[in-house]
């Protein structure tokens, strides 16, 4: 049933320890009898071998398992903003969000960006506070950080540590108002409050309490007379004001230990959201484009989405997808919108880590895979044929980096645009691309170690090895003053000859504008059938500058004169004319090399600012403005892209990776002259 089932995705930066809790919640249930370790290599979880080698997750992993009479589907997400993408297309399958924050380090940038898309998506979230048994923990201090760095929903205390750093042995739960307090062995004793906390605790409760209430009208009245709650009443109005989205609830343990978990699991059960709870998810009807709506009901018609792809060189293509509406059996076929057409598929399965185990059927909020699928990809919507509808999925994240990818062995271009296709099948994050300018394929992604961790999987999966380069920067060329010229193309053989005869004015355009072609011609000193010759021949010439070699861009030519020989004229000869025009007139005309600027945004804590801005000065970066998020600091500036190349891991090793930016391309500029000189010469013993 919908209502008994939860599902739940782990989100916080990298290190915070969402696999680790991952991991003891399984131990929990019995399912395994051994707890895995992230830095032991051992761990349910992660378990791809780029993630055993950098112990730290690079997928979204999946587990379902029961407790207390609930099925609980545990979405584990990568934290590292190299793969944040899958965490925001992953966390679109579940109904709440548990941010992890680890009470050491506090809150992070990617914790803020996924409470971002939590906010986005519209889920309930709750806090659980992780590695209170660390040297240098402070609850209260991190505590602070999270009000302070998420702000809505307001986060509200619900449990309180006993002890700290290498005493932290239990916590206070204020609902219960009891202490659980845990030995070594992960086994917990329900107790009174330790006589040191009373105080603490009395306060805590009250403002905890008052928080609870505001969720409910008739209990916050009774809560003003004076009247005590019961443990039913702030029970069901913490679970309202969760779903509601009024307040976060801040839970808190540590993982490593076994501390604090099955109350944790206990709180997933009682307060947060089930599939029943989310309300109907809105879609279009593909043939009219009108807003429709589909219930949570196991009665209505067939659909889902699917949110994410795993590429199998042997098993083939696996989709993963949440059911919306309806039910699906062990084997069947159903509707694939945004592809129009059928898709079998013999069988159904349930993700455990790296296993998938055959299920009877799915319903409602249940989150499954089918392997195989032959046009199916990730944001797909998948119904009824007879019930069409499409669901909107999040898109991946913009890519920051590119590299130009090349083969190891000769002759495997192919293979390697072939392979690298399936791999973008499964992480859509990674952009292909192959630019006809530069004759280079480039492969985009998050991040540096997004692009090693994809060409590892490359040769792994594949076992197509490549090179990696810096892209060649696409420059371009335009041109500083008008001239007039000629163009005249004139040769005599045996026969007929050639003649073409143009006068052309050019002139520059301001940035952007592209070209212009203006036909001024009178008199029919040019006949008309030769005019758009004239035009080609220049158009064609302009996608080779005569500095390096760059396209031009940003200029008008005025076709204003010329001559013709009624037997020797023709297209050909006009088109030479042009060209011949064109190369004169950029000779002439003080030709310049353009760059292109990109506008980047780079958020980062305020301690890193010096370092920051003094790397974009050093970059030739044009600060356009700085603003405040938080604790952290966004900065807009406009920077050429040559020097941004590499700018993500220049970033991650200045703020230890704390930063993170993203760019769009602004504009094309004048190259400095210095550097001009520079690019041209390298350019000309490139091509030579």
């Amino acid at each position: 049933m919908a209502e008994n089932l939860r599902n739940i995705v782990l989100a916080a930066h990298g290190g915070a320890g969402k696999t680790s809790l991952a991991e003891v919640m399984i131990f929990k249930t019995g399912l395994t009898t051994r707890l895995g370790r992230v830095e032991d290599g051992n761990t349910i979880m992660d378990f791809e071998p780029e993630e055993l080698k950098r112990q730290s997750s690079i997928s979204t992993a999946f587990y379902q398992f029961e407790w207390d009479k609930h099925t609980i589907n545990l979405i584990d997400t990568p934290g590292d903003q190299n793969f944040f993408s899958d965490t925001r297309l992953c966390m679109q399958a579940a109904d709440g969000v548990v941010m992890v924050v680890d009470a050491v380090d506090g809150v992070k940038v990617q914790s803020e960006q996924a409470w971002d898309f939590a906010a986005k998506f519209n889920q309930p979230c709750a806090i659980f506070m992780n590695k209170l048994d660390r040297e240098r923990s402070d609850f209260r201090r991190t505590f602070g950080d999270i009000t302070e760095a998420l702000g809505s929903p307001k986060p509200i205390v619900v449990q309180l540590p006993i002890g700290k750093e290498a005493g932290f042995k239990g916590v206070v739960d204020l609902v219960r108002m009891k202490a659980f307090q845990y030995g070594s062995d992960g086994k917990v004793t329900v107790g009174e409050i330790p006589e040191d906390m009373q105080d603490l605790v009395e306060s805590e409760r009250e403002a905890f309490v008052e928080n609870v209430a505001e969720a409910d009208d008739a209990l916050i009245e009774k809560y003003l007379e004076g009247e005590d709650l019961t443990e039913e009443e702030i029970r069901a109005a913490l679970r309202k004001g969760t779903l509601s989205r009024e307040f976060a609830p801040v839970l808190c343990g540590s993982a490593t230990k076994n501390i604090g978990i099955d109350l944790f699991m206990d709180f997933i059960t009682a307060c947060m959201p089930s599939p029943a709870d989310t309300g109907p998810r809105t879609g279009t009807d593909p043939s009219t484009g009108e807003t429709i709506e589909r219930a949570t009901d196991p009665a209505k018609p067939f659909s889902a989405f699917v949110f994410k792809t795993v590429a199998d060189p042997y098993a083939g293509r696996l989709s993963i997808f949440r059911v919306v509406s309806g039910t699906l059996g062990g084997d069947g076929t159903f509707y694939n919108v945004n592809k129009g057409t059928k898709e079998r598929f013999t069988q159904l399965l349930r993700l455990a880590g790296k296993e998938q185990k055959p299920v009877t059927g799915a319903g409602p909020g249940a989150i499954v895979a089918v392997a195989k699928l032959k046009e199916t990809k990730t944001g797909d919507t998948l119904c009824d044929e007879a019930a069409k509808i499409q669901f909107a999925c999040a898109e991946a994240l913009p890519t920051l980096i590119s590299y130009a990818v090349s083969p190891k062995s000769k002759g495997d271009e192919d293979k390697i645009f072939g392979s690298l296709t399936k791999l973008i099948e499964e992480d859509v994050a990674l952009n292909l691309d192959r630019n006809a300018e530069t004759k280079e394929i480039l492969l985009a992604g998050m991040g540096q170690v997004h692009i090693e961790t994809s060409v590892e999987k490359l040769k792994r999966k594949f076992n197509v090895e490549v090179l990696l380069n810096i892209p060649k920067v696409p420059y371009r060329e335009t041109i500083k003053k008008k001239v007039r010229v000629q163009g005249k193309h004139k040769k005599q053989t045996g026969g007929h000859g050639q003649y073409g005869d143009c006068w052309i004015q050019m002139e520059p355009l301001p940035r952007g504008t592209g070209f212009e072609f203006v036909d001024s011609i009178v008199g029919g000193v040019i006949p008309k059938q030769y005019i758009p010759a004239v035009e080609k021949g220049i158009i064609e010439s302009s996608q080779k500058g005569v500095l390096a070699g760059y396209p031009c861009i940003d200029f008008r030519v005025t076709l204003d004169d010329g001559s013709f020989h009624a037997v020797d004229s023709s297209e050909m000869a006009f088109k030479i004319a042009g060209s011949l025009a064109f190369k004169k007139a950029s000779q002439e005309a003080q030709p310049v090399l353009l760059e292109p600027i990109m506008e980047i945004t780079i958020i980062t804590p305020e301690d890193y600012m010096g370092d920051i801005m003094g790397d974009l000065n050093g970059k030739r970066g044009r600060v356009l403005g700085m603003d405040s998020k938080g604790k952290n600091q966004i900065i807009k500036a406009n920077v050429p892209m040559a020097e941004f190349l590499t700018y993500a891991p220049d970033l991650n090793s200045m703020t230890g990776g704390r930063g993170m930016f993203s760019w769009t391309f602004a504009h094309y500029d004048e190259v400095p002259a210095q550097l001009s000189q520079k690019i041209v010469e390298e350019t000309t013993a490139a091509k030579g």
